[in-house]
């Protein structure tokens, strides 16, 4: 064999030996604590700073962006503003939630303007250094073939820019073949039917996520794991579903109407991050909290986040 051939394979072999190192090193190995932070304003508070530093919190997935299908096509919405800027010595995970519907046309040119606009924002509010930049979709065996064309596509261009690649991955998804990216964040959360007055734990439930977890063990990705602390107000009316209440005003209340009030205790989080662990505990070495955007995460205290953060 030519000296020359060696070398490009020897080449070739480091590539993808440092590939699957930073891989590992993306999920965070033990103890990586991380947050998102989901929300049209990116502006921390002395509590949302004071729960960074006290656990530890060294990354943050802050959601740039939503891509929506109007009547011309894909087209960006609810992009982030950046009111000050992330603190020093956090990394910032650019998150992009994309609509499957958008996925009929060209893909590549799509992936091409995600990632650019992903880059521009990132430039245009001093945050360097990016590493990974995230897309959220909720694709299904339908939509598979043209999300993974896109998230090849993604895929390419985020590399001319240096920045890997992460898809979130929620629990019907582990049936499927991983998409093309980098790694994974195993969405634990909206488990249940938020519109039925008869499922009292809608973002979480053991009971719900322990029939999926049995295909961990073989999935061909890296993954992290992502853990809710967040509310939710529900309006129903006669039992039936009228919405998710954010605001006093978002919707006329009725006398005979009655809002439900979902959130996961300690205990449920704590359940299903023992049985992911029985699985693979390679899936708790980062645990993202979703999210410290909203103050209902407030409802969990220090003891309890150090037990959910724990190893």
């Amino acid at each position: 064999m030519k000296k020359t051939a060696i070398t490009t394979i020897i080449i070739a072999l480091t590539a993808m030996i440092a590939g699957l190192l930073a891989c590992s090193d993306r999920t965070g190995g033990p103890g990586m604590h991380s947050a998102y932070y989901w929300s049209t304003t990116f502006r921390l508070d002395d509590g949302q700073r004071q729960f960074m530093s006290r656990h530890g919190v060294k990354r943050l997935y802050v959601r740039y962006f939503d891509v929506v299908d109007n009547d011309g096509g894909p087209q960006p919405n609810a992009t982030v503003r950046f009111a000050q800027q992330p603190p020093r010595g956090v990394e910032v995970v650019p998150t992009v939630f994309v609509m499957p519907n958008c996925l009929g046309g060209d893909v590549a040119d799509l992936a091409g303007k995600v990632v650019r606009r992903v880059a521009q924002i990132s430039e245009q509010n001093g945050i360097g250094n990016v590493a990974e930049m995230q897309i959220d979709c909720d694709w299904t065996a339908s939509t598979q073939q043209a999300f993974f064309a896109f998230m090849r596509a993604v895929r390419s261009e985020a590399r001319k820019r240096r920045m890997g690649t992460s898809v979130t991955i929620r629990l019907h998804q582990l049936s499927q073949t991983p998409p093309p990216a980098d790694r994974g964040v195993l969405m634990l959360y909206n488990t249940g039917d938020v519109r039925s007055l008869k499922c009292r734990k809608p973002i979480l439930d053991i009971a719900d996520v322990r029939p999926y977890l049995k295909r961990l063990d073989d999935y061909k990705l890296p993954l992290s794991a992502a853990y809710p602390t967040f509310r939710l107000d529900v309006l129903f009316r006669e039992g039936e579903f009228v919405g998710i209440v954010h605001r006093k005003d978002e919707y006329p209340i009725l006398p005979t109407d009655s809002i439900a009030v979902r959130q996961p205790t300690l205990a449920d989080v704590m359940a299903v991050k023992r049985a992911v662990g029985r699985e693979d505990a390679s899936v708790n070495g980062e645990i993202i909290i979703y999210d410290i955007s909203s103050p209902s995460y407030k409802h969990f205290n220090t003891k309890d986040y150090e037990e959910i953060f724990s190893n």
